[in-house]
């Protein structure tokens, strides 16, 4: 498999004991939801083991119910680079695949409420290996800056980053921060590089100053068009409603409470 040019690669794995259930050349379906979290997932040029491979053979009954697995995307080089829980995994579908002798192109239902419909495009960059340059986030609207974070966090822990030293001088550039959202897209790239994660939230900010997340304290961050920045997010409603308007005074207390410099530039 992982001499093989994979497109959206995968594999599955049982909840108890973590069962291999099949790796898989290619899947379709899984950010299109048929309603909350639910959605029909093809998966492509899998050679189903264990419990899926028991749903296989039992199509149409109550026992091609496989249960709940962990689902973990693989790039084009077979590399993981996230994992998300699904629920009730019930196999719908099986053939034989065109993708190799002794494959399958299987379909399954599945439940997943953490994958958001618009993660789509940044999980395809990262399985392609496009995700290389800082702000391409930048074109995307509030839902997809929130789904851009969601992948930013899932990614993260695959990414096996060190924590730079402390004393570290981050460059944040504000030219494109526009709400909340922005600012963490923005911060996260600033201390993590193309793609990175930081916080997406004020209480997963403060987890990150704690350490492991690619900052050690304490550290400088500039701040680079600050004020224009600031201007923007004191007039976007959505912060406002959610803090009081006391979005930028919170931040710049957990800072300041971590041992942070911020430098408004």
């Amino acid at each position: 498999m992982n001499h093989v040019s994979l497109r959206n690669g995968c594999y599955l794995t049982g909840e108890e004991g973590g069962e291999l259930w099949g790796k898989a050349r290619n899947s379709t379906g899984l950010f299109a939801s048929l309603g909350g979290g639910l959605r029909r997932v093809n998966i492509e040029g899998i050679a189903p083991q264990g419990r899926l491979m028991d749903c296989v053979n039992r199509i149409g009954t109550r026992r091609a119910v496989a249960g709940n697995a962990d689902l973990v995307l693989l790039d084009v080089d077979g590399a993981e680079v996230g994992s998300y829980f699904v629920a009730d995994v019930v196999v719908e579908k099986a053939e034989p695949s065109s993708n190799g002798a002794d494959l399958m192109d299987v379909t399954v239902t599945l439940d997943c409420e953490d994958l958001l419909p618009d993660a789509e495009w940044p999980w395809g960059l990262i399985r392609a290996g496009k995700l290389n340059r800082i702000g391409l986030w930048r074109s995307l609207d509030g839902a997809g800056r929130h789904a851009w974070l969601s992948v930013a966090l899932n990614h993260h822990s695959f990414r096996r980053l060190s924590d730079a030293r402390a004393g570290t001088i981050y460059e944040m550039d504000g030219r494109h921060i526009v709400d909340e959202s922005s600012f963490y897209c923005a911060l996260g790239e600033a201390v993590n590089g193309p793609g990175g994660y930081f916080g997406w939230n004020l209480s997963a900010l403060d987890d990150c100053l704690c350490g492991g997340w690619g900052a050690s304290r304490p550290f400088v961050l500039n701040w680079n068009h600050s004020m224009e920045a600031r201007r923007r997010i004191l007039a976007d409603s959505n912060v406002d409603q959610d803090y009081e308007g006391r979005f930028l005074e919170l931040v710049a207390e957990i800072f300041d409470g971590r041992g942070v410099e911020i430098n408004l530039l």
